[in-house]
C-alpha cells in the first residue's frame, strides 16, 4: 500500500482522535455508569480494573501504532480478551463490543488479521453473556445484537477497505502517469534544448566560418590565377587569406568556449564594422561609402550587428554582381539602426528562404529586434536591422 502523505497522515489523525473520543463516551462511559450502583463489590471492582486496562492499553498503543515493542496486534489481543471478561462479569457487552469494532479494522495488519480478531471478540462476548447466565431473553438478544453486529462489521470492513484500496490504486497509478509526464517534459526539455543549441551553432557557422571559409576560397582562386600577371595583387590576396584565416581561427575559438565573444568586438562597434568594411573592400574592390558614428549599445548588440554586416557583405560578394555598397549606422531614441544597400540586380523577397537570412531574422529578435529586407529584380537590396535599447522595437 501506498505510504500516506503528510496531509494523509493529518486526516488520519484527526479521524483516530475523533473515534477515541466517540469510543470513549459510547463504549467505556456507560459500563462505568452502570457499575456504580454496585460500589464496593466484586463486580464493581471488577469492571473498573477490566475497563482501565483496556483503555490504558489503547492509550499506549494509539500514540505509536507502528512501535515494535507496543504491538498493536497485542492491544487487540487484550481487548478481545477484555470484552469477554465484562461480557462475563456484567452479562451486556454487546454494545461495547459493537463501538469497539472499528479498533480491529484500525489497527491489525490486514483485512484477514481483522476479521480473525474481531471473531475472537465476538465469540468471548458471546460465551461471557452466554456464561453470565443473566435474563435468557436479555442474554439472547445481546448474543444475536453481537453476532450480527460481527456479521455486519466485517461486510462494513471489507468494504472500506476495498474503497481504500481502490482509491491507493489511483493514488498509484495518477502518482505513475504524472512522473512519467514528468520525465517526459525533462526529456522534451531536453531535447528542445540540444535543438536550440545545435541551431544556435549551425547559425554561428554559418555567420563566421563558412563566411570565412567562402572568403578564403574565393581569395586563394584570385591569387593563383594572378601570380604571374600580377604578383603584387595576389600577395595583397594572400595576406587576406591569412587575415581572413587568423579571424576564423578567433571565431572557432569563441565557438568551442576557450575566448571571450568580447574579442569579437574590441572597442566601439563604428571602429569594428569599419575594420569589417574595409577587409570587404580589400578583398572584393567595390566602392563602399559609410556612415558609421560611435553609438552606444551592449556587446550583445554589437555582436548581432557585426553578424547582420557580414552577413549582408557576403551576400553582396555572392549573389547581388554589385558595383557599390552603402552602409549607415545610426542611433534613435528606439534603438540602433543598421542599414547595407547595394545597387546589385537585387532578387524577390518573398521567394528567397536562404539560412542566412533567417539567422540573421532569429539573431534579431532574440534581442528584441527585426530584420527589414526590402528589393525587387534589377533594383538593389537594402537590409536594415533595428536592436532596441529599451526593449521595444
Amino acid at each position: 500500500m501506498q505510504r500516506p502523505q503528510p496531509d494523509d497522515r493529518s486526516r488520519i489523525r484527526v479521524l483516530h482522535r475523533w473515534y477515541a473520543v466517540t469510543w470513549a463516551l459510547l463504549g467505556l462511559c456507560p459500563p462505568i455508569v452502570s457499575v456504580l450502583d454496585h460500589t464496593g463489590t466484586t463486580r464493581y471492582w471488577w469492571s473498573l480494573a477490566l475497563l482501565a486496562v483496556i483503555a490504558l492499553c489503547y492509550a499506549l498503543v494509539a500514540g505509536r501504532p507502528r512501535d515494535p515493542v507496543l504491538r498493536p496486534h497485542a492491544f487487540l489481543g487484550v481487548l478481545a480478551l477484555g470484552l469477554g471478561a465484562l461480557s462475563c462479569t456484567r452479562g451486556d457487552g454487546a454494545a461495547l463490543f459493537i463501538v469497539s469494532l472499528p479498533h480491529f479494522w484500525l489497527f491489525a495488519r490486514s483485512p484477514r488479521h481483522a476479521i480473525v480478531f474481531s471473531g475472537i471478540a465476538a465469540a468471548a462476548t458471546v460465551a461471557g453473556i452466554a456464561f453470565h447466565r443473566g435474563d435468557a431473553d436479555i442474554a439472547t438478544g445481546n448474543i444475536v445484537f453481537t453476532l450480527v453486529g460481527y456479521a455486519a462489521g466485517v461486510l462494513l470492513g471489507l468494504a472500506v477497505t476495498r474503497i481504500v484500496e481502490q482509491g491507493d490504486e489511483r493514488t498509484r497509478r495518477l502518482s505513475t502517469e504524472l512522473e512519467d509526464a514528468h520525465l517526459r517534459l525533462l526529456e522534451a526539455h531536453r531535447l528542445q534544448g540540444a535543438t536550440e543549441e545545435r541551431a544556435r551553432l549551425a547559425r554561428e557557422i554559418h555567420d563566421t566560418l563558412a563566411q570565412g571559409f567562402a572568403s578564403i576560397i574565393v581569395l586563394a582562386e584570385a591569387a593563383r590565377s594572378g601570380l604571374d600577371t600580377d604578383p603584387a595583387r595576389s600577395a595583397q590576396q594572400l595576406l587576406s587569406i591569412e587575415n581572413t584565416a587568423r579571424e576564423n581561427f578567433a571565431e572557432a575559438r569563441v565557438l568551442v568556449g576557450s575566448a571571450s565573444q568580447v574579442s569579437l568586438t574590441p572597442g566601439s562597434i563604428a571602429r569594428t564594422l569599419r575594420r569589417t568594411l574595409d577587409r570587404f573592400t580589400e578583398d572584393t574592390g567595390l566602392t563602399v561609402t559609410a556612415e558609421l558614428p560611435d553609438v552606444r549599445c551592449d556587446q550583445p548588440a554589437r555582436i548581432a550587428l557585426l553578424r547582420c554586416l557580414q552577413e549582408s557583405l557576403a551576400n553582396v560578394r555572392k549573389h547581388a554582381a554589385a558595383s557599390t555598397v552603402d552602409v549607415a549606422l545610426a542611433q534613435y531614441t528606439h534603438g540602433v539602426e543598421l542599414e547595407v544597400t547595394d545597387d546589385g540586380h537585387g532578387f524577390v523577397v518573398e521567394d528567397s528562404h536562404g539560412f542566412g537570412l533567417n539567422g540573421m531574422r532569429k539573431r534579431l529578435a532574440e534581442l528584441g529586434g527585426e530584420l527589414t529586407v526590402t528589393s525587387s529584380l534589377g533594383d538593389g537590396t537594402r537590409v536594415l536591422a533595428v536592436i532596441p535599447t529599451n526593449g521595444q522595437v
